[in-house]
């Protein structure tokens, strides 16, 4: 059965689960995906998929992404909507794949830490001021399609890339994943939200790690 968009859904007709099952279906849902992204990363040679023609690569990472985005924002079956993050989830472990093999060990679990930390001091604000979160959401999307127009700009045309840019895309996705967090819990507590809410707080987080992985970098 397909429905309105996960998060507007204030009424359902499926069971509600307690509070407890619900977030912790979301932390296993979330672990599930790191764990796909980790064996991703220590079984595919990078070298592999940098050697990928970009144009395909692409096609097919937006492809697999979306469709899964789809899946799990219009279903209310919690194997479907577990099917579609995981279309999300596998295609985001490769771009991990590429991203991590650039950077020490020591640097990687630093980027580890301290995006665990943010993400939990995140969620804390998200169940403190969810009503802020939802207030500053069209302003999170803004910026982030601005910061994106800008980066690719740098890139693509004039072949440089400032610092500023990956400060200020962990910023708005630390805001995400208050955001996320925040109406995850405002929606009924069914087995489905919980997919649907997890695989919203992984792009998040994934991101954010991302981010801060290249900052870290840098800066050693």
């Amino acid at each position: 059965m397909i429905e309105e968009n996960v998060f507007e859904r204030r009424e359902t007709t499926d069971a509600i689960i307690s509070d407890a099952k619900y977030n912790l279906t979301i932390g296993a849902d979330l672990l599930w995906g790191f764990l796909v992204n980790w064996v991703l990363v220590i079984s595919i040679d990078p070298a592999l998929l940098i050697n990928i023609n970009k144009f395909v690569f692409l096609a097919l990472y937006f492809g697999s992404a979306f469709y899964g985005i789809h899946l799990f924002t219009k279903s209310d079956d919690p194997l479907t909507s577990f099917i579609g993050y995981n279309f999300v989830v596998v295609p985001f472990g490769l771009i991990v794949n590429m991203v991590v093999s650039q950077y020490s060990t020591e640097i990687v679990l630093e980027a580890i830490q301290i995006t665990g930390g943010v993400t939990l001091l995140m969620m804390l604000m998200g169940s403190l001021y969810p009503d802020f979160f939802k207030k500053i959401s069209g302003a999170l999307t803004a910026a982030l399609i601005a910061v994106l127009i800008v980066e690719m700009f740098q890139l693509f045309v004039l072949g440089i890339h400032h610092n500023w840019i990956d400060w200020a895309v962990a910023a708005i996705f630390c805001g995400y994943i208050g955001y996320d967090w925040g109406r995850a819990n405002q929606i009924p507590k069914t087995l489905d939200n919980a997919v649907d809410s997890a695989a919203a707080l992984y792009m998040d987080i994934i991101n954010l790690f991302l981010r801060i992985l290249r900052i870290l970098g840098r800066r050693r």
